[in-house]
């Protein structure tokens, strides 16, 4: 029995910027699932139900709390989506380097927060 290799957990692993990038891939998937659902779901709703539904919808959409869930929403999709394409390429072969592993495991979330400002820069600016 002591013989028997040990299952590799959290206490054998050492943490970097791969492990992170791994776990916020997973919990903007769930957040975009749960919490864009919901808001697109009451957004239709809201669309369906007339002009003093949508009035509603507009009005909760555009205050400071619904801009927060708006921007987190983005900065969600985004930050899925660069480490989607990171995962991508992994899955074709490359990038496994551990140099190029951690930059890329860097660089990642740096990119969704830039896409993110440039996407609401442009909405507020045009």
């Amino acid at each position: 029995m002591a013989e028997r290799p040990l299952s590799p957990h959290l206490s054998i692993w050492k943490w970097g910027p791969h492990m992170l990038v791994s776990i916020l891939h997973r919990v903007t998937g769930d957040g975009m699932a749960i919490v864009g659902l919901g808001v697109l779901l009451w957004w239709l709703g809201a669309l369906a139900s007339g002009p003093e539904a949508y009035a509603t919808f507009t009005g909760i959409a555009t205050s400071w709390y619904g801009y927060v869930v708006l921007v987190g929403l983005s900065w969600a999709f985004f930050n899925h989506m660069t480490s989607g394409l990171r995962h991508f390429v992994l899955d074709i072969g490359a990038g496994y380097e551990l140099g190029i592993n951690k930059a890329w495991s860097v660089a990642s979330p740096i990119i969704g927060i830039a896409l993110t400002a440039a996407f609401w820069a442009a909405l507020l600016l045009l």
